[in-house]
């Protein structure tokens, strides 16, 4: 018997789905005692897992037909810019307080421990654009629901707020008023 007899029939034309959470790392203590931290670098660090997370994501975004998406900095734009690619439309950084060049449009938010700011490049949004806000993570929703603001601040139609990974115990998303999408759900 050869072990090639041994492998479970697959027909070359199925797509065998990759299970995205075995390529998150679970990095405990991090950034601070108590706190279990989901690491995107080791999906990044597999290409077919990425490619796959992308592919997903263009599929469930591509239903919104979105002008443009506006990544959170900083793993937001890892999101946001192979799937813009994807979908064939731009994307737009919303960045930290003097992170970019030239006249900005701010979004001041509070957060549990005190305030942010958030801003957009004059000129990147035209008004009556749809657009996804995107990041890699949604926790307690703050920083997306900042982001969903200054996009319609800004006279964008904001569609959909998309996500790889959703900390569901924090209930981010009950902060969002546009349908949320996230690939992957923790509980804890």
């Amino acid at each position: 018997m050869s072990l090639s007899s041994l492998k479970p029939a697959v027909k070359p034309t199925e797509k065998t789905m990759i299970n995205l959470k075995d390529h998150i790392r679970g990095i405990p203590d991090f950034p601070k005692p108590g706190i279990f931290f989901y690491d995107i670098g080791t999906l990044l660090a597999h290409g077919e897992a990425w490619h796959e997370a992308i592919t997903r994501l263009a599929n469930i975004v591509r239903e919104d037909k979105p002008d443009v998406l506006i990544g959170i900095e900083s793993r937001g734009f890892l999101v946001a810019a192979p799937l813009a690619t994807a979908l064939g439309v731009g994307f737009v950084m919303a960045r930290k307080k003097g992170k970019l060049p030239g006249k900005t449009v701010p979004y001041t938010y509070t957060l549990e421990y005190g305030t942010d700011t958030i801003e957009i490049q004059e000129g990147m949004l035209t008004k009556g654009q749809r657009c996804v806000v995107c990041d890699d993570l949604l926790a307690t929703g703050g920083t997306s629901a900042a982001a969903v603001s200054l996009a319609r601040q800004m006279g964008v139609t904001v569609t959909r707020a998309a996500f790889i990974i959703e900390l569901a115990f924090l209930n981010g998303r009950s902060k969002l008023d546009v349908p949320v999408t996230s690939l992957l759900s923790y509980d804890t």
